[in-house]
């Protein structure tokens, strides 16, 4: 497990690093498009006050979409990932405030908004690899559904390689064994790295900290003088 307070981790578990890497584009393609869409139109229409409450959405957006994401990273990389946002204060415009000129909200819209680039990547390398594991280790099955009951490499049409029997197709199994063990590795990496890239972006940094300390502290202090 991983906490922002010591830094130390361990490799996340396969099946939730695949999971979670194939969900990053999906998802990233969703935070994009939402903060694309909202930015531009809010300051397009900032000047007639249109586009504040649009701002004003994409900022609760994106606080509660870091939310969800350290729930994910937790709940798919055993990777715990402490919430960085400043107490807020009591007051309508107080907590607007706040939560503007808090770090951790653009930080949140930083790692959503590099979400999908990043699960681009993540996911091409992900489905290219073990589509090819998979593919290379069912040859001896599915070779003879094929047309003319073969497979040809590169192409039908050019056939620099035929596999069309079982004896021809085993040598390509055990190569489809050797890049699963890659695609394994591989997932287990890329989570990894995933989980450092999200521990970096979404926890409280030490001068966040501080300022999480100082603001606590002075909202015991009011509570003591109230009480």
């Amino acid at each position: 497990m991983v906490t922002a307070s010591t830094g130390r981790r361990r490799n996340p578990p396969l099946g939730g690093g695949l999971a979670f890497l194939l969900l990053n584009l999906p998802l990233g393609i969703v935070s994009f498009a939402l903060i694309v869409t909202l930015f531009s139109a809010g300051v397009g229409t900032a000047v007639v006050w249109v586009g504040v409450p649009l701002l004003a959405l994409l900022v609760l957006l994106a606080r509660g979409a870091a939310r969800l994401e350290r729930a994910r990273v937790f709940a798919m990389l055993d990777t715990y990932i402490d919430v960085p946002y400043l107490p807020l204060p009591e007051g309508g415009r107080a907590r607007w405030t706040t939560r503007v000129k808090d770090r951790a909200t653009w930080r949140d819209l930083a790692y959503l908004f590099l979400l999908f680039p990043v699960g681009l990547i993540e996911f091409v390398l992900v489905v290219t690899f073990w589509a090819t594991s998979l593919g290379l280790i069912a040859l001896p099955v599915y070779y003879r559904f094929l047309p003319d009951g073969a497979y040809f490499f590169p192409s039908y049409d050019v056939r620099w390689i035929i596999v069309d029997s079982t004896v021809a197709a085993l040598p390509w199994a055990a190569l489809g064994v050797l890049f699963a063990a890659l695609s394994v590795a591989l997932t287990r990496g890329l989570a990894k790295l995933h989980a450092g890239f999200a521990v970096a972006m979404l926890r409280p940094t030490v001068a966040q900290r501080h300022r999480m300390e100082r603001s606590w502290n002075e909202i015991d202090g009011m509570s003591t003088v109230t009480g």
